[in-house]
């Protein structure tokens, strides 16, 4: 590997070595890989990275959910949708949120460069943890400064009674 000096420090010409990946007699170090060069000009092929990019699956949507003594609330970022593209909806404790986010693609784009952003359409269920009244007096959301907030009451469940046994 690299040599030291008295100090145990690398010397310059290791540690530019080091950092490069070769040893003394300049071939790659062990157990590091040499990278090839890639010649300007030439298109590098289309590498599968893993991730499917498909426009079939509806992108997911981030919630936080809690509770409080008599509430279930659910906190979802929104920003750039509209309320006219939100459909919120509950059937058997299961919360759904969709929708679309469009205004992501600029006709004029010859290339991107980054694109992190999700743009079209997305959904989310949730099965709630705690039961919740589903009736519409019961249930406000609200869409305010990019955040949907869902606040749904809480079924009152009963207590236990002991029963005494004669």
């Amino acid at each position: 590997m690299a040599s030291t000096n008295s100090d145990d420090l690398l010397l310059d010409e290791d540690l530019a070595a080091a950092f490069n990946g070769l040893d003394d007699d300049t071939t790659p170090a062990a157990g590091i890989e040499e990278v090839p060069q890639v010649d300007e000009g030439v298109e590098e092929p289309e590498v599968d990275d893993g991730w499917d990019n498909t426009d079939d699956v509806p992108g997911q949507l981030a919630v936080d959910v809690y509770e409080t003594a008599d509430k279930l609330v659910v906190k979802a970022r929104t920003a750039g949708i509209q309320k006219s593209d939100l459909d919120v909806s509950i059937s058997d404790n299961i919360l759904t949120i969709s929708g679309v986010l469009s205004g992501g693609e600029d006709e004029q784009t010859t290339r991107w460069h980054i694109q992190e952003c999700y743009w079209g359409e997305f959904s989310r269920s949730i099965a709630l943890p705690v039961p919740v009244r589903q009736d519409e007096n019961s249930v406000k959301a609200e869409l305010k400064d990019g955040v949907l907030t869902i606040t749904f009451e809480k079924e009152k469940i009963e207590t236990t009674t002991k029963i005494p046994v004669l």
